[in-house]
């Protein structure tokens, strides 16, 4: 899958954002290496702490239905109701969950700003000196 058409997914799954105390909308498209994808919008509580990602949203999507290998997420975020004016790429919790569930470096992480340009970073840059289940063993 060309990771434009999986940017364009993340964009449309901003639609379904539940954003009422930031009007802040993301959508992720996560795609599995089987192909399969799986799409994530941003869920906010009144309490804040509870407020899940669209990034965890997709991947906790895809590992409860049994998938366990991913080769990229594209992430589209802005503000509600308009373009994206900037890239928008994944906060600290997001990379941390990332780091349990992808190769760090053969990961990728596509976001786009006002152009709508793809750029791709290795989730190894975007985590260096990462925490992961290896060094649990």
């Amino acid at each position: 899958m060309e990771y434009s058409a999986l940017l364009k997914m993340a964009a449309l799954a901003r639609g379904a954002s539940y954003a009422p105390y930031s009007h802040f909308t993301v959508g992720a498209a996560l795609l599995c290496t089987d192909g399969s994808v799986y799409t994530g919008a941003n869920i906010e509580n009144a309490a804040l702490t509870p407020t899940v990602c669209a990034e965890r949203v997709a991947i906790f999507k895809a590992v409860s239905e049994g998938k366990r290998s991913f080769k990229a997420i594209a992430v589209s975020g802005g503000k509600d109701r308009e373009a994206p004016d900037a890239a928008v790429s994944p906060c600290g919790v997001c990379r941390q969950v990332m780091l349990e569930f992808c190769d760090v470096g053969n990961f990728d992480v596509i976001v786009a700003g006002a152009t709508g340009e793809p750029t791709t970073y290795r989730l190894d840059t975007l985590i260096p000196l990462a925490f992961g289940p290896e060094k649990l063993v």
